[in-house]
């Protein structure tokens, strides 16, 4: 699945600022988290998140076919190899690879969106607190357990937790802003209408696109 909207915009400030945000990356990279900004929610919103949130199933992919199934093995082993130096354990590395797909498609968001945020936002750090208090890999903010959770922010350094909690926000606002991306992050940042962060996560972005060379080929 890929998330659209907000092309044109995106385009555009992706063309004056790539370039040096992907020259940042070969640099040593720190969390860049904000904090979303606790907004009043009507009854039906908080009760589909919370919905969300609370759907127990695990993060097992189901496929239509052969072929898909390993169009996805083919995606899982390319992200491992590009992710191990920041997560240096296999296993970890895949058990959290494996989630934010889940995740990520579950809420109609493009992964590699998912993976250039979290990039930003954690730099891959399950237990990062920002100065804010938002926390892990998402960089959630606590007030969001109490809003449609269970009020337990410790929670928020629990993998899926986090990835779900994440995912939920980001489409809740991705909803609120009618598709615009750009928007859309910067109200996930707590910095909506200016483009550093926004920005950021577009190239970071880059770094996580896939293309299935044997599936292209076929």
């Amino acid at each position: 699945m890929s998330v659209t909207g907000g092309l044109s915009r995106r385009s555009c400030l992706l063309g004056s600022a790539a370039a040096g945000a992907l020259t940042a990356l070969s640099l040593p990279q720190t969390a860049w988290a904000g904090a979303q900004i606790e907004e009043p929610l009507i009854d039906s919103v908080r009760t589909a998140l919370s919905s969300a949130i609370h759907n127990k199933a695990p993060p097992v992919p189901q496929f239509a076919d052969t072929e898909a199934r390993l169009a996805y093995l083919r995606w899982l082993g390319e992200m491992s190899e590009r992710l191990r130096k920041k997560v240096a354990d296999p296993a970890t590395r895949i058990e959290f690879l494996q989630t934010v797909w889940y995740e990520a498609r579950r809420s109609g968001l493009d992964v590699s969106l998912v993976l250039g945020l979290i990039q930003v936002e954690s730099n891959f750090r399950k237990f990062a607190v920002s100065s804010a208090g938002a926390r892990g890999y998402m960089q959630v903010m606590p007030f969001w357990t109490r809003v449609i959770g269970d009020s337990d922010s410790a929670k928020l350094f629990h993998m899926q937790t986090n990835l779900r909690f994440g995912c939920v926000i980001l489409r809740h606002y991705l909803d609120r802003e009618k598709g615009d991306l750009f928007m859309t992050l910067g109200r996930y940042n707590g910095s909506r209408g200016r483009a550093p962060y926004p920005n950021a996560v577009f190239a970071n972005q880059r770094l996580w696109a896939y293309v299935d060379r044997d599936r292209s080929a076929a």
